[in-house]
């Protein structure tokens, strides 16, 4: 239920659980994503429907939204799309962690690959890939430094 821009919903997910679509995952990932994508209970392809304006009528029924969309160019369409699937996959992901799933989102792969692979023939194309499951908490290095708010807000 992430909030996105008129109720658009471009998120598309497909989640890779079998080995034989983890096998068709593996090629597009990176070197160093391979392993723990491979030993994830599942991993969650993140999409985007580029035309998500196409649903907007079930989605934005109190007025003609997808006017305001259906003539962008691509890369405007994708640029919004991309906002607003990351949005609700965020969204997403606090729904698994609060269910004490652990989440490995990713951005370590081959986007064409993963688009021709599980996307093919549609609208959609991948924004980004996580990992879900319970992860082993003895293998986690200490959390990244994160900015203080003073480095990373401004008041104005």
């Amino acid at each position: 239920m992430g909030p996105t821009s008129a109720n658009m919903c471009p998120l598309r997910i497909v989640f890779v659980k079998s080995q034989a679509a983890k096998e068709k995952l593996k090629p597009a990932l990176d070197a160093g994503n391979v392993d723990k994508t491979m030993a994830a209970p599942v991993t969650a392809i993140f999409g985007m429907d580029i035309h998500f304006y196409e649903k907007l009528p079930k989605l934005f029924p109190h007025v003609d939204a997808k006017v305001w969309f259906k003539d962008l160019p691509e890369n405007v369409l994708e640029y919004i799309a991309l906002r607003n699937s990351s949005l609700q996959a965020a969204y997403f992901m606090l729904a698994a962690r609060s269910q004490g799933l652990d989440c490995g989102p990713m951005s370590g792969f081959n986007n064409a690959k993963v688009d021709e692979a599980f996307f093919a023939g549609t609208t959609v194309k991948s924004n980004f890939i996580c990992s879900l499951g319970y992860g082993d908490a003895s293998k986690l290095f200490p959390r990244s430094p994160r900015l203080s708010f003073e480095e990373a807000c401004k008041v104005v």
